[in-house]
């Protein structure tokens, strides 16, 4: 397991820190929802401190982990930041995920507590007990739930647990070629010391200097939602604008009342379909962030069209959070369309040929970084996490860029094939594990392919077993039925044969040329 390196001042609970930020007026609003809900800064301290006792009530082992899979909510923020006051490990997982996923995650995590909505209770509570889970709770996007019931005959005060910064605070669970599924072990020291970057680096504005106003439109169960996005509104004492659901027309007519916006490439895509997005409509907008997925160029050039505001791109991922981004302050640079930006602040990142050499300037290789960002390992898998650092300490990110001569970092690919689809990480040998079993089905490729709605979506190309047919639309029901939707392939094609290099390796490269105009207008 790798040790981040000390420093006094993220070497503490992370809910701490973000609790010493909030406003002294604790009877501000701090969120406002779509519905019109309106939550206190003293609201999120005594719910935090309610679900906090109810955890320590259940007497659990310190550093359990507590899985949660539900709608985005402000309940589920609080309950995110609960575990973290409680001293244990947040286990966020997506609202998309199927039984399949679900039953991977729990018996491998091996959770104490589990949190779902209540219509997925029946199903969701026999795979955590048959797992050994004691706990199920239940939580509605509406504040319905017995989580909450349980909670409101606990105490509103709560000493924060005392965690060192090395101490784990989340797990994410990503993914390889394999198929089977990482839980990247995140430390309170890691996304501290990330938010606090990030504060710095993209100017968040203090109440004195006019402050900021989040639109909070992402969902809360990977990084950006949950850690780029509530951090450092949290850690600014920043208000936010709550989105339960993206809805285009909503951020749009609320752009007046904010200053700061974050989204994957999806959503900005979507708000330029609304005609009533102008300069008049972000004459407040400070800063727009983008993040998750590439962003087309046309994409970036449209906004500033529309707009007169330059997005902002960034690159991240779950093992480390934030990594680089495009300058904020005009004073560090221009916000170059294509690129990441340059490495943060305590960020040391450098590009590799296969041999472990540093490539020329401007030449491709692969990314390697290391910071006190970069997670901790990953579950239960030490021999994969050794497999994934450098003698030196760095961290193999699997993606494949340059940096040019003015140090901008451009992505370029991804090493191990992974598709990111409207800002989710899809990864082909998972879902191709699921076709091929298939009746039918001889063998399957899912390669990603551009789109202007999601970046890139997954195409999927199969191949029949000796004098059988397959049906295009019932692989893609089939699929849809076992994985979540963003899983599921956009199209799918049946061919003789998948095409192969001399050792008998399917050659992707060559299926995805062949389909790469598959979505281009006209």
């Amino acid at each position: 397991m790798k040790k981040t390196t000390s420093n006094p001042s993220t070497d503490r609970n992370l809910f701490a820190a973000l609790r010493d930020a909030f406003p002294s007026d604790l009877d501000g609003i701090a969120i406002e929802t779509d519905s019109g809900l309106c939550y206190s800064w003293r609201d999120i301290e005594r719910a935090s401190a309610m679900l906090a006792n109810l955890l320590e009530s259940l007497d659990l082992a310190p550093g359990s982990r507590i899985a949660v899979q539900v709608e985005k909510s402000v309940e589920a923020a609080m309950l995110y930041l609960a575990t973290l006051r409680a001293g244990h490990v947040f286990l966020p997982l997506n609202t998309a995920y199927q039984s399949g996923e679900m039953e991977y995650f729990i018996g491998d995590a091996e959770p104490a507590v589990v949190v779902c909505t209540p219509r997925n209770f029946g199903w969701v509570s026999q795979l955590a007990f048959k797992a050994g889970t004691d706990h199920v709770f239940t939580l509605g996007a509406d504040r319905t739930g017995s989580l909450l019931e349980r909670a409101a005959f606990c105490s509103d005060q709560h000493v924060v647990a005392a965690r060192r910064g090395d101490d784990m605070a989340a797990i994410l669970y990503t993914s390889g070629t394999t198929g089977r599924s990482k839980g990247a072990m995140l430390s309170h020291a890691n996304l501290l010391s990330n938010a606090l970057v990030l504060k710095d680096y993209w100017g968040w504005r203090t109440p004195a200097q006019g402050g900021d106003v989040l639109i909070h439109a992402l969902p809360i169960f990977h990084v950006h939602g949950l850690f780029v996005a509530l951090h450092g509104a949290l850690l600014n004492g920043s208000p936010m604008l709550w989105q339960s659901k993206f809805e285009p027309g909503w951020v749009v007519r609320n752009l007046p009342r904010a200053t700061v916006f974050m989204g994957v490439p999806t959503l900005y895509v979507r708000m330029l379909a609304e005609s009533g997005l102008n300069p008049a409509q972000c004459r407040n907008m400070r800063l727009f962030i983008s993040g998750s997925a590439p962003l087309l160029l046309d994409t970036f050039t449209e906004w500033t069209k529309r707009t007169g505001h330059t997005i902002l791109e960034r690159y991240g991922m779950s093992e480390t959070a934030m990594l680089t981004s495009n300058p904020c302050d005009p004073a560090r640079g221009e916000r170059r369309g294509g690129t990441v930006g340059f490495p943060l602040p305590g960020v040391e990142l450098r590009v590799q040929d296969d041999a472990g050499n540093a490539v020329a300037q401007g030449e491709i290789g692969g990314i390697q970084v290391r910071g006190p960002n970069v997670f901790k390992g990953y579950w239960h898998m030490p021999e994969k996490t050794r497999e994934e650092f450098t003698s030196d300490g760095f961290f193999k990110t699997g993606d494949v860029g340059r940096i040019d001569a003015d140090g901008y970092v451009t992505i370029v690919g991804r090493s191990k094939d992974l598709i990111i689809s409207g800002g989710y990480n899809v990864y082909p040998a998972e879902v191709e594990s699921y076709v091929n079993d298939l009746p039918g089905v001889a063998e399957s490729a899912l390669v990603g392919i551009a789109h202007p709605d999601f970046g890139e979506v997954g195409v999927l190309v199969v191949t029949c077993r000796d004098g059988q047919s397959l049906d295009p639309q019932q692989i893609i029901a089939a699929t849809r039925a076992r994985l979540a939707n963003f899983k599921v392939p956009k199209q799918c094609f049946v061919v003789d044969d998948l095409p192969r290099n001399a050792m008998g390796k399917v050659q992707k490269n060559l299926l995805r040329d062949r389909y790469r105009d598959l979505f281009k207008a006209g």
